[in-house]
């Protein structure tokens, strides 16, 4: 059980539709006596939810499209935010007349709990002890990312969604909504992801944390007071970033060319990629919390939609929802078979389910740059199972 209020306008949070200006609406959830029970058996509350909509709920409330994030997204999805030079982080996706259409959809975006974006993580206080959660924050998991956005569904009055879409580590939140409430999704678009880490892609999460770690200022998590660990943080971002291009987009991107006429100083970036790397790294530090970077990966290497099960076992729980798989050819990070397992599962279970391929450069950003072709996919895709 939990117990909701609001501190804002949760449907007014959108601005004028041609100014394109949004705002964030928060709701919290789990006040204690009421905690949210994790995975892990922990239990956590209260619980805040940052989020943004999109659009208008019909009438029948039957038009509602959860857009899920990856790791380093947040509930801003689409829009600007007043002064903010940059839109949401998938702002060409979502719209009027664009894939995610905001004159047929209500598009809801939540920030994930352990996120560092308005909802409840690391770096929130914790009501105990009056300071920053730091490592007595619980281990959390993608379906305990779920299970407080169904809560939000709840609040908003929305008991099925017509779709549940998302990339990378959204796509994860996607099959953990199909199999946790089928009865609640419609139809869902799993993009760039997986069913369960490979143990490369827990091995790249893992030279990240311990970059985080070993940084001096990292503290044992207890450095809210104090310098963050800005550096350790800045280099597993770049060791991440490497990862969701592609050898041939690196090329195209920056080739050999070198900086400063490839004089510097000794060490210091000479090759372009060099410099975009460390630019990357720098930005990131200023918009997210380590400890979230820690806690985030470690769901995602933990999560495993099967849980020593049948995939399509597991899958054969959607009865009800269409699928539309989306990969990415030159994806070395979420490979195409890794999507294909969950094509030919929810085949075997005889589900609904449309899988495409794209023909990319772009590796695992694609489900961020391929704008035109998912735009096509999903637009047919949604109008299909809405019977539009």
């Amino acid at each position: 059980m939990t117990t909701m209020t609001n501190s804002t306008d949760g449907l007014a949070a959108q601005k004028s539709r041609d100014t394109g200006i949004m705002a964030t609406s928060y709701l919290t959830i789990a006040r204690p006596p009421h905690e949210l029970i994790l995975e892990s058996g922990e239990k956590l509350g209260p619980v805040t939810l940052a989020y943004e909509t999109y659009g208008c709920l019909n009438t029948a409330k039957s038009n509602a499209i959860l857009v899920l994030h990856a790791l380093s997204g947040d509930a801003h999805a689409a829009g600007y935010h007043q002064g903010a030079d940059n839109p949401g982080w998938w702002h060409n996706m979502i719209g009027p007349g664009k894939a995610f259409d905001t004159d047929r959809y209500f598009v809801v975006c939540s920030n994930v709990i352990g996120g560092c974006k308005g909802s409840t993580g690391p770096s929130s206080i914790n009501p105990q002890s009056g300071q920053p959660y730091g490592l007595d924050f619980p281990v959390i998991s993608v379906k305990d990312m779920v299970q407080a956005q169904s809560c939000l569904l709840d609040y908003l009055g929305i008991d099925k969604l017509l779709c549940a879409a998302g990339g990378s580590m959204g796509g994860m939140q996607v099959l953990q909504w199909a199999v946790s409430f089928p009865e609640r999704v419609r139809a869902a678009i799993p993009i760039a992801t997986a069913a369960k880490h490979s143990p490369q892609q827990i091995a790249f999460n893992e030279v990240g944390r311990q970059a985080i770690m070993a940084d001096p200022n990292w503290n044992g998590g207890r450095y809210y007071n104090t310098a963050p660990p800005a550096r350790g943080l800045a280099v597993a971002r770049m060791i991440g970033h490497i990862t969701y291009m592609s050898d041939a987009s690196m090329a195209a991107k920056f080739g050999r060319r070198t900086q400063n006429g490839g004089q510097g100083v000794k060490f210091s970036p000479e090759f372009e990629v060099e410099g975009y790397l460390q630019y990357r790294g720098d930005n990131f530090i200023k918009r997210f919390d380590a400890n979230s970077y820690l806690y985030i990966t470690e769901a995602l290497d933990h999560f495993d939609i099967a849980n020593g099960s049948s995939l399509s076992e597991v899958l054969g729980k959607a009865t009800g929802t269409s699928f539309l798989v989306i990969a990415f050819k030159s994806d070395w990070l979420y490979p195409a078979y890794q999507s294909l397992e969950i094509v030919k599962a929810c085949q075997r279970a005889n589900l609904d389910v449309t899988y495409c391929e794209v023909n990319s450069t772009y590796g695992h950003d694609a489900f961020l740059i391929e704008i035109e072709e998912e735009e096509h996919l999903i637009k047919h895709f949604l109008r299909r199972v809405s019977g539009d």
